[in-house]
């Protein structure tokens, strides 16, 4: 390729910013277009709606497929142009910044009417890709539509709001007065609150919930995957979306990288299609390196889940496992701060008479039993601790844990860590461990999680087991069953010769051998849910 030859898309060079307000890539707001019935394109009455332009590239990508889906109907180029730009597509910009840089994609002038514009026909600069200066509304030291504090957002004329118009109204279907027949977006993740990412208000689900009152034909967002089984305040959201039967399709990116390159998202994105006038079971997509590596039909709520499972090669799997009708390891979890000790508490530095030895983040300390006000009764047995975080929310196929570690008796732990236990003997607490160390333990820790936090309720789907005997992944995959599909999605393989190769690689010692015996038996390449 010669020099001459480059034209690189200027929106491919701007889609790796920060992880709440990200720039959709071209190519995948045309996967996310894809999505649509080929014959919308065809309609000169299809209307469509972007609630939250940032660069434009939906609505850029939207006007080009109907450019060559209308030619027939309306042959002339400039008649045609004008039509879709002044007729069919909407948007509503979240800074006055890019809305000049949409209308600059889509119209070729950041006016409108500018003198460069490729529509005739707008009367005023900004078109149909508006920007409108919104202001909270407070209550309590809050936005009553976005939860946003008052303290960092109640500002001056010279700074953004980020009060975005789409989701401050009662009435959405106000802002053009009319009605649209497909909404297709990439909204604000976040609003940061000075704290971490993880405590940051979120705000895609106001624009889907919002997107689904004007009630259009289709609706098409991307938007983080958390939703899926966590997120701070998502729980209604979660649950309304798991229980719409108009979501027909979801495609999930487990890894953020693979969808937004440089940006990371802990526990991945989706985008998902529901369809107004369409119900039934979804199509589920997972996306791995570009690749998809699964594609099942199936309900997004399994019988005494309360999350969507995100991988398909896991429902079958998880529905051996229930069947059993065992407990839940999670019974055997504390709740957070499990002897009453926050996570910057780290005791005395020197053990003294009596003291009781405090696991804490920083090392060992020491504390007056009578401090503790939590668990006292554990504080003279064996029980195990974990730290109440670790892994990114998006190891694939089974989730990393942190090292557990045994709780000798006159110990206990800051918030740092989670007790689990406590137990009459040193035998079964080790016992635990063994089960906590296997691949299958951490795989079912990975259905529930995908975020950093790792607190009780990750550990649901965890059966609990006969401590009095130690565990290994080969007990358990003959104790439920598993097939050796199953087991080689649980290492992390999706194909045979995938599993092959890593076998060969370390067939000089036993787990090697055992990935062998593993691909002797028939592994296929494309998965396909058994229902």
């Amino acid at each position: 390729m010669t020099i001459k030859e480059y034209n690189p898309d200027v929106l491919s060079c701007l889609a790796n910013l920060s992880s709440d307000e990200v720039f959709t890539p071209p190519n995948i707001a045309n996967r996310m277009l894809d999505l649509l019935p080929p014959d919308i394109w065809r309609d000169p009455n299809a209307t469509f709606l972007d609630p939250a332009c940032k660069t434009g590239v939906f609505l850029r990508e939207i006007a080009k497929r109907l450019l060559a889906g209308l030619e027939e109907a309306i042959p002339d180029p400039q008649e045609r142009v004008n039509h879709i730009f002044t007729k069919q597509i909407f948007g509503i910009a979240i800074t006055e910044i890019t809305g000049l840089l949409s209308r600059r994609s889509v119209y070729c002038s950041k006016t409108a009417n500018g003198k460069y514009s490729v529509v005739e026909g707008f009367n005023d600069e900004q078109g149909n890709i508006r920007f409108r200066r919104v202001e909270h509304t407070w209550q309590n030291g809050r936005c009553r539509w976005c939860g946003a504090s008052r303290s960092e957002y109640d500002r001056g004329p010279e700074l953004e709001t980020h009060a975005y118009e789409f989701i401050h109204t009662d009435k959405p279907e106000e802002i053009f007065n009319m009605q649209f027949d497909v909404i297709v977006g990439n909204p604000p993740y976040h609003l940061k609150t000075g704290g971490t990412l993880a405590q940051a208000v979120p705000l895609y689900h106001h624009f889907v919930l919002q997107g689904k009152k004007m009630n259009p034909r289709f609706l098409i967002m991307i938007i983080p995957s958390r939703w899926f089984s966590g997120g701070m305040g998502l729980d209604a959201f979660r649950d309304e979306m798991l229980h719409d039967y108009r979501i027909r399709k979801i495609v999930d990116y487990p890894s953020s990288s693979d969808c937004f390159p440089g940006v990371q998202i802990k526990g991945g994105v989706c985008y998902f299609l529901w369809e107004r006038d369409s119900k039934g079971q979804c199509e589920v997509t997972t996306i791995q390196g570009n690749q998809p590596i699964s594609v099942a039909m199936r309900s997004l709520l399994e019988p005494n889940a309360d999350i969507f499972i995100r991988y398909n090669q896991a429902i079958p799997i998880l529905r051996k496992v229930t069947a059993m009708g065992e407990d839940s390891f999670m019974s055997h979890v504390s709740s957070q701060k499990p002897f009453g000790f926050p996570t910057n508490f780290h005791g005395d530095k020197k053990p003294f008479k009596d003291a009781v030895k405090i696991i804490a983040n920083k090392g060992i300390g020491y504390v007056r039993r009578s401090a503790i006000t939590k668990n006292v009764d554990a504080i003279d047995k064996y029980k195990v601790y974990i730290t109440k975080g670790y892994g990114a929310g998006e190891d694939f196929p089974h989730q990393i844990i942190n090292k557990p570690i045994l709780g000798e008796p006159g110990t206990c732990c800051s918030e740092t860590y989670i007790m689990i236990g406590p137990y009459p003997g040193r035998t079964i607490a080790l016992n635990v461990i063994t089960y906590m160390k296997t691949r299958f333990f951490r795989f079912m820790v990975m259905l529930k999680k995908n975020t950093q936090d790792a607190l009780r309720g990750v550990y649901q789907f965890v059966p609990l087991q006969d401590f009095s005997e130690p565990w290994t992944d080969e007990k358990l995959y003959k104790k439920y069953g598993l097939t050796p599909e199953e087991i080689a999605f649980r290492h992390g393989f999706i194909t045979r010769d995938q599993l092959i190769a890593a076998a060969q690689t370390t067939l000089k010692n036993s787990y090697g051998q055992y990935l062998m015996r593993i691909a002797s038996e028939s592994v296929s390449p494309t998965f396909s849910m058994p229902m």
